[in-house]
């Protein structure tokens, strides 16, 4: 089967296009967190998801990748996809903006390094990859850094609850992000899967559920007036732009196209960026403790990624 246009484009591009996914993932992280101060976090979700859909669509209707593309395709690869945007898109990013908005960008980013070893711990039980001796080793420093930024002073306004409060919801968003990666890897890794389809499916799933939980909402009218122009429109239009259809798309062609673990190491570069960002723009305070949990985090993530082929130099050098 030939290979799309992007699929041609991003084919040897991979480990540049996975550092680019952790710069605009931080530089809209700041967006999203000042949009979300307006915004509740399920309306924040739809609007984003929309915008993003909408510029799939685009995509898909200039490079002539029509719906017949996935005819190949088995439908039990689609239905993974879609359940893989439930719960990785739906679920897990509402949950995302409820802790952006209690924690702060720094403190989320730390949050966000449990990504590498949640993924690991998945794709141990989903998907049968073996855990070695770095998986806990940087998964405890991980956690380490997660429960030092829980002592650190919380954000203006916010009470030591909701810091709590943000810092499992947090936890939850990335656990289930991990989650539904995991359980589309095998699909996304297939040579011949479209990458424009795999990400449109996905994304799609996830905004139809939102929408289904946006009409059941008590406060559906707070969501459907997101749609409407308002001052907010100057961070979350370019926030979604950049962090639900640039980045999000990004992310899923280093994924596919280049080494995993070369690619959770540059994707969690996102937490430099993030921290600094959030520093200058935000004026977020950058203490000693964010500091040292900063670093642990980062610790944990490089024994994580690289533990495993370091433990195995070394054995093989005996």
């Amino acid at each position: 089967m030939e290979h799309g246009v992007i699929d041609t484009f991003f084919r040897h591009q991979g480990e540049v296009y996975a550092l680019l996914t952790a710069f605009v993932w931080a530089f809209a992280l700041v967006l999203f967190k000042r949009g979300g101060e307006t915004v509740p976090p399920l309306a924040l979700n739809l609007f984003k998801n929309v915008v993003s859909l909408t510029l799939m669509a685009v995509c898909l209707l200039v490079l002539g990748e029509g719906p017949g593309t996935l005819a190949a395709f088995h439908r039990h690869d689609l239905y993974v996809l879609a359940l893989s945007g439930v719960i990785g898109i739906a679920l897990a990013d509402t949950a995302f903006f409820a802790a952006l908005n209690r924690i702060g960008v720094g403190i989320f980013s730390i949050v966000d390094c449990l990504y590498s070893p949640f993924a690991a711990l998945f794709a141990w039980l989903l998907i049968s990859e073996r855990l070695a001796l770095p998986h806990y080793i940087g998964g405890a420093l991980i956690l380490g850094g997660v429960l030092l930024s829980s002592k650190h002073p919380p954000p203006p306004g916010r009470t030591r609850r909701e810091l709590i409060t943000g810092i499992l919801l947090g936890a939850l968003s990335v656990g289930m992000m991990a989650f539904s990666v995991v359980l589309a890897k095998p699909v996304l890794e297939a040579e011949d899967f479209p990458l424009m389809w795999a990400a449109t499916i996905r994304l799609g799933a996830g905004t139809i559920t939102l929408l289904l939980l946006g009409a059941a909402s008590p406060n559906r009218k707070a969501v459907a007036s997101v749609f409407r122009p308002s001052p907010s429109w100057r961070f979350t239009v370019p926030a979604s732009v950049l962090g639900s259809f640039l980045s999000y798309l990004l992310w899923i062609a280093g994924f596919k196209y280049a080494a995993a673990a070369t690619v959770a190491i540059l994707n969690q570069t996102s937490v430099i960026f993030a921290i600094i960002l959030a520093t200058i723009v935000l004026h977020e305070p950058f203490t000693r403790r964010k500091g040292l949990a900063v670093s642990l985090a980062i610790a944990g993530i490089l024994v994580v990624t690289f533990g495993r082929q370091v433990f195995g130099t070394l054995s093989g050098m005996e």
